[in-house]
């Protein structure tokens, strides 16, 4: 058997390791410490100035925005169906509703006129939503002016997921710096990692702090164990940390590794009738994984069992909330498409250490199994 082609794996860049071992030399091996706070500001640094908390996973961070927001039980807050479910589970971690919206053709990432349609329709039934919480989709920035224009008509918040998104642009602007909050991801699989762990950011300071106190268990300030407030073990590491001010040192080879993979799958694909997302203008995609709509005739889960049989890991498209047997019976505005997507379309190895022997490999069976 050859040796495994996965999905995407983590991508050391060979400093990690120094900041752990600090970390280990002074003994901070624990949620606190300088490679913390060091990391929040590098990483707000490379944000171009946001405010920043390092906590345990992106959900994390969701979790925290919405109970920053003032969400609570019953409340309604609009969600993009297309997603990963941790995008939505801390909505009902809260006990408020989760109200998803489909996605528009040319990023796969919410609707901005089913986003309208929905406020509209909830107002009218005297439940308007508290918050919208839109996801940059494999590193596709969403169209963020026309969601933006409708969260402020409306006066709704806006929290941007943007977990697989860190390195990508809108108009010149990173991603995860739009909403009243942005929320990063850090596990295993992205772009750069921290082996586990997430970040919110907001440029309301006042908001990033009051997430640091409450991902600390929400301790007062006495000299005892005192608690006002309801906290979370929420924080990230000390020596997570350390790896991810590694990690942020070599991002940008990260993305531009990851978009050399998209290119090189684009050329060696596209002619086989494969669609690839391209971006639209003024949008800049990290490309973290490689994500393709195959012809109708293409069963996709066959060529999964056909790539796997061969050592090949790949993955189909999102499964929408809306169809996941937990979340079926909340609100869902539908234009179909992504039942569509999750229907013929498949990621492809997208790793930023995937070697070229490595793609041509996933390129020749992907073209062996079309053709047969």
């Amino acid at each position: 058997m050859t040796e495994r082609i996965y999905l995407s794996k983590p991508h050391m860049g060979g400093e990690e390791i120094k900041f752990i071992n600090e970390a280990f030399e002074a003994n901070w091996i624990s949620p606190a410490g300088p490679n913390i706070t060091n990391f929040e500001n590098e990483l707000g640094q490379y944000l171009d100035g946001i405010n920043v908390a390092a906590l345990s996973s992106g959900t994390a961070a969701i979790h925290l925005a919405l109970i920053i927001l003032g969400i609570q039980r019953n409340d309604e807050v609009i969600c993009s169906t297309f997603t990963f479910s941790g995008t939505c589970n801390p909505i009902v971690y809260l006990g408020a509703v989760p109200v998803f919206v489909d996605s528009e053709p040319s990023t796969w990432n919410m609707d901005p006129v089913l986003l309208r349609t929905c406020i509209e329709d909830r107002i009218a039934k005297g439940r308007k939503p508290k918050a919208i919480i839109a996801v940059h989709l494999y590193g596709m920035p969403a169209k963020m002016d026309e969601i933006m224009q409708v969260a402020h008509e409306f006066n709704i918040p806006l929290i941007e997921d943007a977990a697989e998104a860190l390195g990508s642009a809108y108009k010149g602007k990173k991603c995860g710096t739009f909403g009243d909050f942005g929320v990063l991801s850090f596990n295993g699989n992205k772009i750069i990692t921290t082996s586990g762990g997430g970040a919110l950011t907001s440029h309301n300071q006042d908001w990033i702090e009051k997430a640091k106190f409450l991902a600390t268990q929400a301790r007062d300030k006495a000299v005892h164990y005192q608690h006002s407030e309801i906290g979370y073990n929420y924080r990230l590491s000390n020596i997570c940390a350390g790896i991810g001010r590694g990690q942020l040192q070599v991002i940008e080879n990260r993305v531009e590794l990851r978009r050399n993979k998209f290119d090189t799958y684009f050329k060696g694909l596209s002619p086989n009738s494969i669609q690839f997302l391209t971006e639209p203008d003024g949008h800049f995609s990290n490309r973290w994984l490689t994500a393709v709509l195959l012809p109708k005739r293409i069963n996709v889960y066959e060529l999964i069992s056909f790539l796997e049989s061969k050592n090949i890991e790949t993955r189909p498209l999102w499964k929408p909330m809306h169809l996941q047997p937990i979340f079926h019976q909340y609100p869902f505005y539908s234009n179909s498409l992504s039942n569509n997507l999750f229907e013929g379309g498949v990621c492809l190895p997208s790793s930023s250490n995937l070697t070229i022997g490595e793609q041509d490999k996933v390129i020749q069976f992907m073209k062996e199994f079309m053709e047969n």
